[in-house]
């Protein structure tokens, strides 16, 4: 099985496979491999893109019959992390395959070497959520030199496809901001000034959000970002952060962050200010967790846009797809919700939420 490469195949040889027909859902139940999906509501491609990586030595041994290795980046407490997980796991055993798990805990070194351990383990294929663009790439040197095809997943990672990785799954971050900014706007009526909380520094996650979030809200001059600082993805960390700049910025009517986990911090700081959430002050998160879409229901949250985790089956579909010697495409970006009051509980009874 192994000595396998990737090759790059030019758009025009991949036209059928581009954007015309990357609209497609993976339905709930399956995909295309028969592996099936995490509980929930699974994920819509929005785009794919037209250059494609395709095996030239195509194997005859069955999904079944191979390892597969996920390498997770943080610790399963964030829901996210839960949810891709599981959703790995169910769609990796679904296709028979066995399942070798191992999680960095955020902790980059030894990241890299649970990607090791995995390839002298003898797996067939690795799913990487990388923890950074940064610091994995000899570890995916030593798999392409083995011919074990990486699919990433969440956040990209520096190298180039078909050469580092087969292909990388996850959402446009930068748009994320962009209809962040969006339900600023409609909160505020195109009014106030903005407390942003961002990531975790480094992460082109964070980086890609501010960037999206700060180019919406300069279209409109009556709002203004008069604070940013990071709250690394924390509950605790936001809160604390947020209670600062409140104390410094006592008229903010909105607040920005970049994930669930730092908007329900920013719930409990504004409540201990004596601020109503939701009334007082508009904040508007990205993710999509089951806690954060029921503080919309309650009316404490304004708008949340998803990142929906579930990218199992679209990951298994694709090695599936390159050990069949059939194209790959080199990003597939999955389409994400906007919850907000008028669909949070239907969010919440269907599952969508996490």
């Amino acid at each position: 099985m192994k000595q396998r490469r990737f090759i790059f195949l030019a758009a025009a040889a991949a036209t059928a496979l581009g954007l015309t027909a990357c609209t497609a859902p993976l339905e709930n139940g399956a995909g295309a491999s028969g592996a099936p999906a995490a509980t929930g509501a699974t994920q819509v491609v929005e785009s794919e893109s037209a250059e494609t990586c395709v095996n030239d030595a195509p194997s005859d041994i069955e999904m079944s019959e191979m390892v597969i290795g996920f390498s997770q980046s943080e610790n399963e407490q964030n829901p996210f992390r839960a949810v891709e997980t599981e959703s790995v796991r169910q769609s990796v055993e679904g296709a028979g395959a066995e399942f070798v798990y191992t999680n960095a805990n955020s902790d980059q070194a030894k990241q890299l070497t649970d990607i090791q351990s995995m390839i002298n383990q003898g797996v067939d294929a690795l799913i990487v959520a990388p923890i950074s663009s940064t610091g994995l790439q000899g570890a995916f040197a030593d798999a392409q030199a083995q011919g074990i095809p990486v699919v990433t997943i969440d956040r990209q990672s520096e190298g180039t496809p078909c050469d580092d990785y087969l292909t990388f799954l996850g959402s446009d971050f930068y748009e994320q901001g962009v209809r962040a900014a969006q339900a600023v706007v409609e909160a505020t009526g195109g009014e106030g000034k903005i407390a942003e909380i961002q990531g975790a520094p480094g992460s082109d996650v964070a980086t890609l959000r501010t960037e999206g979030f700060a180019e919406e809200i300069a279209k409109h001059e009556g709002l203004e970002i008069v604070a940013q600082q990071t709250g690394n993805w924390s509950t605790s960390e936001a809160q604390e952060v947020l209670s600062q700049i409140v104390s410094a910025n006592s008229d903010i009517t909105a607040v920005y962050t970049h994930s669930d986990t730092m908007a329900l911090g920013a719930v409990t700081a504004l409540t201990n200010f004596g601020k109503d959430p939701g009334a007082d002050v508009s904040i508007v998160s990205i993710d999509g967790t089951a806690d954060a879409v029921t503080e919309i229901a309650n009316g404490n949250i304004y708008a949340v846009v998803e990142t929906n985790p579930r990218f199992g089956p679209a990951a298994v579909d694709a090695l599936t797809s390159w050990f069949a010697g059939e194209p790959v495409s080199q990003e597939i970006i999955m389409k994400d919700a906007l919850y907000t009051s008028e669909n949070a509980q239907e969010a919440l009874d269907s599952g969508a939420a996490y």
